[in-house]
């Protein structure tokens, strides 16, 4: 694959406030809804503004969380979007701790959130991995199933994997089958992992990936690389690094599909920079195979 950074944005608010920790990124309202994993509000960017959506109710009257604050352990966590075939779009927790187990299905004109955290157990025995390992980023619709993207934590022996959801059912009664498990690759001797994921019309799937040196799901680390990875099914068919921005390492959070044809796909994607003060940049991103 070739790949080639064609556009960059800087996201902030109306009031100069900058959209913060940018986690998933999908098609919804003639513009694109990006999820701030550290609040209960996501953004809706149209025209390169952004506006205030909500997502979730206040937690504990709060919108928004941070470990300065002493309050990281309430925040949502909403990590993964995807658009169904009947056109809802999906936000899901990461699941990584049990305030992390929401989901919120959104139409144009309704939002319902649902707790999901019985589906969250079985896609953790399902993987045969800890509660404190589950750390779900990433999800694409994949013919007629979800696959929900499991980030993993290669560093600690446990690499990245997914399950597949059957759609046409409620969530709340899913189960996980089609487990697969995937070896990513490396940067700078730190393992990649899962951040997003969109599928291709030949059934092939893109996944972004980065390199986390950290210790766990909860804490931060320093990022050391960041790549697209094109998978069909387990198995990795090829690998591109993700270009510097401002000569650090975009550390792809969110991924979606913008266009797709014979001269290849181009993407969009959110960073999170893991600086509540500094808003998130948006980067576009045009593959050639």
């Amino acid at each position: 694959m070739r790949l080639e950074m064609t556009a960059t944005w800087s996201l902030t608010f109306d009031d100069g406030r900058p959209v913060r920790a940018a986690s998933a990124i999908v098609a919804y309202a003639d513009g694109w809804l990006i999820a701030q994993d550290d609040s209960t509000l996501g953004a809706l960017w149209r025209d390169s503004t952004a506006v205030p959506l909500r997502l979730l109710d206040p937690v504990d009257g709060l919108d928004s969380f941070s470990s300065d604050e002493g309050t990281k352990h309430l925040k949502p966590d909403l990590e993964s979007a995807c658009v169904l075939p009947d056109g809802t779009v999906m936000v899901m927790g990461s699941g990584s701790s049990h305030a992390r187990c929401r989901a919120v299905a959104l139409t144009e004109d309704a939002r319902q959130v649902e707790d999901l955290t019985e589906l969250y157990a079985r896609v953790e025995a399902a993987l045969r991995v800890p509660a404190e390992v589950l750390n779900l980023e990433g999800a694409c619709v994949v013919g007629d199933h979800l696959r929900w993207f499991h980030r993993g934590l290669p560093a600690g022996g446990w690499p990245s994997g997914s399950v597949d959801l059957p759609l046409g059912a409620p969530l709340t009664r899913a189960r996980p089958t089609n487990v697969l498990r995937y070896d990513l690759g490396s940067a700078d001797g730190v393992g990649l992992a899962a951040t997003d994921a969109v599928a291709l019309a030949d059934g092939l799937v893109l996944v972004s990936a980065a390199a986390e040196d950290s210790p766990n799901t909860y804490d931060d680390g320093p990022v050391v690389g960041s790549a697209l990875v094109l998978l069909d099914g387990a198995g990795v068919v090829d690998t591109v690094e993700i270009p510097r921005l401002h000569g650090r390492v975009a550390k792809v959070e969110g991924l979606a599909l913008v266009a797709e044809d014979d001269s290849g796909v181009r993407l969009i994607a959110t960073i999170d920079a893991d600086d509540a003060d500094s808003p998130s940049p948006v980067i576009e991103l045009t593959v050639r195979r």
